[in-house]
């Protein structure tokens, strides 16, 4: 098992420390706290003081865009902030701005070119409308993610009126948004009541669900290896989490004893962030939480959320308050953006119940974003994570029999990384076929002299010449970076392994380097970890060229779909022998043993001429398989 440390930052304030979990994967505020009372923020994730707010100025951080009115003489508008464009990203630069003031924004446009932490990308809005202000200008150095970038206007003769727009014009008032927030003064009132009877228990911290992996947003409940009243202290394993990549523990990194646990061992799809249980200072302040609920803590969060809330974010709860209800009459017209439309389609979400807070009601991505559902009778599994948004509901049975399996974490990722290559890499295909008849005499004879130290198959081959073929063209071992490509110093080849969860490619690294037996072995003992769900990040993260081999189930040929961010992937079909003209045979013909290998290729990184270079490369080890040797 995998043991993950979840990051924490920590500052102080005076005498007070102050705690607050952050995340490879999220972008979260950070809640300026004092030990006491309970305050929760929704997106932080890990270990987090239990503690009250001092009221102070939030800051743009945990949004990508606000939407609002920022004072009685602006139109309706979207403010776009910096965005998070990698795991680790906390700051960036800015470069040329691709759109300037007066011109129309569709989603998929690009806005403007951002230098992160990793590369020059491009940021791509998803918001629609008319650029009515840059609030950055090109070339300004560490702006913190989540800073105002530049304003969105609904309307193109609205643009003019932006003309004096600042920073400081966020902070003002938003009478139109406050409205639909204020229309809803019963869901609000209640949230303050389990507030005071949070702060009534001892001190305490709330431990969330963690983010064990860049792309992990939920996550399966295993079994909990401590139990409420247990003592625990920092590298104790709390509980096993299965991530959208394996099944690993969850290492914890505060002290003290267990006091409630909220989520039950193999509850599916938990949230990242959702409260995982409570720990308390003293033992004799276990039984005091008996009572202790989720609500209690999220009423605490909400209470501390309102408090610091900025004016242009009071559209938020008013778009949660109204999904609460019926939104519209049968019948009547949805009016919804191109953006709200495409969310919802993918979410299988209905746009017929989700409450509109643009023009005339129009619902914008935001409001798809923030939809909960339809409000239900609360239940347990309700509590045992945050409110999960509405999926698709399949067709009503027939009479044909059917098996409904439930989607793995694993598989949805596949479905998601799969769709994306297709769709957005030009992929292109060269087949060539190779004789296989020296490579499986050697094979044979380096088995037979292996003294059970290993024992070699056509793949271990396949990945060693693939390797020095990579060497002896570079331009296939790299990765589109969006503004540039990226080529590697070492041929570090992930192999694709079935397991019951779904597809995984586990690395051999520096496989050039690497001798025929240490590649076997170190194979055979990635695909064990791969199936057994105990593969460590480092093992399957990064790569730069795959090799996908169905050629053990009879497959002569096929064509993969490349594995990003990779240039290329190689698939291998199974050997078959076929009759050939040999002059010299007094038959006239021979056999031979062949197979058929397929270079699935990005062209934006390898042309069509490289390509084939690679592949008579490849070819050369293959049939000539002593040269991989010496």
């Amino acid at each position: 098992m995998l043991r993950c440390q979840p990051s924490i930052v920590q500052r102080r304030i005076g005498a007070n420390l102050v705690r607050s979990s952050a995340s490879a994967a999220l972008v979260s505020t950070v809640n300026v706290t004092v030990r006491g009372k309970s305050t929760v923020s929704g997106l932080q994730q890990g270990a987090f003081r239990q503690s009250s707010a001092i009221n102070t100025r939030p800051s743009f951080a945990n949004k990508d865009l606000i939407r609002g009115y920022a004072s009685k003489t602006y139109p309706p508008h979207v403010v776009m902030n910096m965005p998070a464009l990698s795991p680790t990203m906390t700051q960036g630069n800015i470069g040329a701005w691709k759109k300037q003031i007066g011109d129309e924004i569709n989603p998929g446009d690009v806005l403007v070119e951002i230098e992160t932490d990793k590369a020059q990308m491009d940021f791509e809005c998803q918001e629609e409308g008319f650029l009515a202000q840059t609030l950055l200008a090109a070339g300004e150095k560490d702006v913190p993610v989540g800073s105002p970038l530049c304003i969105l206007a609904e309307n193109k003769a609205d643009v003019a009126q932006f003309a004096d727009f600042t920073v400081a014009s966020i902070g003002g008032a938003a009478p139109k948004a406050a409205a639909p927030a204020a229309s809803a003064p019963a869901a609000a009132a209640p949230a303050a009541a389990p507030a005071s009877n949070a702060a009534i228990f001892p001190p305490h911290n709330l431990l969330g669900m963690p983010a064990l992996s860049p792309t992990m947003t939920q996550g399966n409940l295993g079994g909990w290896k401590k139990q409420v009243g247990d003592f625990v202290q920092p590298g104790d394993i709390l509980v096993e989490v299965e991530t959208d990549k394996a099944t690993m523990d969850f290492e914890c990194q505060e002290e003290g004893y267990i006091a409630k646990i909220f989520i039950d061992a193999n509850t599916k799809d938990v949230t990242v962030g959702a409260p995982l249980c409570i720990l308390v200072d003293n033992k004799a302040d276990v039984e005091k939480f008996a009572s202790f609920t989720i609500g209690a803590a999220n009423a605490a969060s909400a209470a501390s959320a309102a408090a610091d809330a900025v004016p242009v974010a009071a559209a938020a709860p008013a778009v949660a308050a109204a999904t609460a209800a019926p939104v519209r009459k049968a019948g009547e017209r949805v009016v919804a953006s191109p953006a709200a439309k495409f969310i919802a389609a993918q979410k299988g979400i209905a746009l017929e119940n989700v409450a509109g807070t643009g023009p005339k009601g129009r619902i914008l991505k935001g409001d798809v974003l923030g939809f909960k559902g339809v409000a239900a009778a609360p239940a347990k599994a309700a509590a045992s994570s945050a409110a999960a948004p509405a999926s698709f509901t399949p067709a009503a049975p027939t009479a044909q029999l059917y098996v409904d399996t439930p989607v793995s974490n694993i598989r949805k990722v596949i479905a998601a990384r799969l769709t994306e290559s297709k769709q957005s890499i030009p992929h292109y295909y060269l087949t060539l076929e190779l004789e296989a008849d020296t490579i499986l005499s050697l094979r044979e004879t380096l088995n037979k002299q292996a003294n059970g130290k290993f024992k070699l198959s056509v793949n271990d081959f396949v990945i060693k010449a693939s390797s020095l073929a990579l060497r002896d063209v570079p331009e296939v071992n790299s990765a589109w970076q969006g503004t540039f490509i990226r080529e590697f110093q070492t041929s570090d080849i992930a192999v694709a392994v079935a397991t019951e969860n779904g597809l995984i490619t586990p690395i051999v690294a520096s496989a050039e380097s690497k001798g025929l037996s240490t590649i076997s072995n170190n194979v055979k003992s990635l695909a064990e970890k791969a199936r057994d769900g105990k593969l460590q990040p480092h093992e399957y993260q990064g790569g730069s060229f795959t090799i996908s081999n169905l050629g053990m189930f009879g497959i002569k040929s096929f064509t993969a779909i490349i594995n990003p961010p990779h240039a290329a992937i190689l698939a291998v079909g199974g050997v078959e022998e076929k009759l050939v003209v040999d002059a010299k045979s007094e038959k006239g013909f021979r056999a031979k043993k062949v197979f058929n290998v397929t270079l699935s290729c990005d062209h934006r990184v390898v042309d069509g001429a490289v390509g084939a270079k690679w592949l008579q490369s490849f070819k050369g080890y293959i049939e000539n398989p002593l040269s991989m040797i010496l």
